[in-house]
């Protein structure tokens, strides 16, 4: 499993984003331990106000637990894994909650404490706990028989495609594929050993260079989204630099999205509207399934709750029927009878509390089976809708290239690339 923790305060928010069930097809509240509430927003208040005690502003430790994609992990491995991380960071008697989201047909956990301790008056420190969770994970990994992720290998093969949630936000705002953005600009970079080479590989992307307002070199696409230049390639600033020149040679923002705005016609703006709602419209039809499936396993997993716990109750009282009342649970107790009867009971109760729990994992794994098949009809889509995206940028970007005279893709080029930009843009004008 993927484990990823913070020491963090913000009771509520935390609360709030751990119950949204607006952005997670399935929010369960597994477990709460060593809390009077029986909610999340009233068990986190409650550290809050004993943390006021003490000088800790980050009284909660939060971690989440992500197993591979395709797998289907039991309950049991998810609390054996929390209850290994709590006993090597200390935090066995702290009290603890359990949560487990679903989204798009995978299922993870999260897992947080309370770092105050209550008779100390003081926070339980968790030094290294990084390195000590990577361990774990790795042990985890192997010990399921998964296959190890290359981060876990070496450092230096982490995923260069990985991205930020600030970055994920701007990719679902501007509808791109932002590892596919990122693999292709550092294709360009890679494949680029002049300025020239990388700004041409860039315009045929529908990308443009320019100079950011808080940092130097920024990426502008032709729906105005404005991206990081160095997040986009994984390269330093001094390598941006030595290739590109200085920061302050390039067209300002304000400048390039201006030449943006007068260059993109309105056709070619009306053409790619209309196929961005082609593609809208597909992928209504598959987020219409996606909802229909969801409130189906929904309606599922309530039904299933709500016989587990009517059963429940009818063995519980059948249960509490053996055991004799009376003198005759008096003298049950002096011979021993009542403790045999007794051990049956919660013998039969272990056994029913497993029994419940392996019909759970049951229907879960059969829905997750379900919504992953949705899921790849739905990539598959994306996929497709990206490729003809970057398509119609390309032809934009090749359009625009042929309807201005000298493209003020960098204020001041230098010595013999000015010279060649001036020449290579004069050659391809229309007669």
């Amino acid at each position: 499993m993927i484990l990823k923790a913070s020491e963090r305060g913000n009771a509520s928010n935390l609360a709030q984003h751990l119950m949204n069930a607006r952005d997670n097809e399935h929010v369960e509240l597994h477990d709460l331990r060593g809390f009077i509430a029986d909610e999340l927003h009233g068990a986190f208040q409650e550290v809050h106000a004993i943390s006021r005690g003490t000088r800790c502003t980050n009284f909660l430790f939060s971690l989440s637990l992500s197993p591979p994609e395709a797998e289907n992990v039991p309950l049991d491995a998810f609390e054996s894994a929390i209850e290994r991380i709590e006993q090597r960071l200390g935090l066995s008697d702290q009290p603890r909650a359990i949560v487990f989201h679903e989204k798009e047909g995978r299922r993870h956990a999260h897992a947080v404490w309370s770092r105050i301790d209550p008779v100390a008056m003081k926070a339980v420190e968790l030094p290294h706990f990084k390195r000590k969770l990577n361990t774990i994970a790795e042990d985890l990994f192997l010990e399921h028989g998964w296959a190890l992720p290359d981060g876990f290998k070496k450092n230096r093969m982490r995923d260069p495609l990985n991205f930020t949630l600030a970055e994920w936000q701007q990719s679902k705002r501007a509808g791109r594929d932002l590892k596919q953005l990122k693999a292709q600009v550092q294709d360009i970079w890679k494949g680029s050993d002049t300025m020239l080479a990388f700004e041409a590989g860039m315009r045929e992307q529908g990308l443009f260079l320019a100079q950011g307002d808080r940092r130097g070199f920024v990426v502008l696409d032709l729906h105005g989204e404005v991206y990081s230049l160095s997040r986009l390639t994984g390269a330093k600033v001094k390598d941006l630099k030595a290739l590109l020149g200085n920061p302050k040679d390039m067209p300002s923002l304000e400048d390039q999205r201006a030449w943006l705005s007068e260059k993109l016609t309105g056709q070619l703006k009306t053409h790619a509207n209309a196929l961005e709602a082609q593609h809208r419209k597909k992928g209504l039809a598959l987020e219409f399934q996606r909802t229909q499936m969801v409130d189906r396993h929904r309606k599922a997993r309530s039904t299933l709750k709500e016989r587990q716990s009517l059963r429940w109750d009818a063995e519980q009282r059948e249960r509490a029927a053996r055991l004799p009342r009376g003198l005759k649970g008096l003298w049950s107790w002096i011979t021993g009878a009542f403790k045999k009867v007794r051990q049956q009971n919660e013998k039969e109760a272990s056994r029913a509390e497993q029994r419940d729990k392996t019909e759970r994992h049951a229907l879960i794994k059969q829905q997750l089976k379900e919504r992953r098949g949705l899921q790849r009809q739905i990539k598959a889509q994306r996929l497709s809708q990206n490729l003809e995206i970057d398509a119609l940028h390309r032809e934009i970007a090749c359009f625009m290239e042929l309807g201005t005279d000298i493209p003020a893709q960098t204020k001041k080029p230098r010595g013999r690339e000015r010279d060649v930009l001036q020449d290579r843009h004069h050659d391809i004008e229309p007669d």
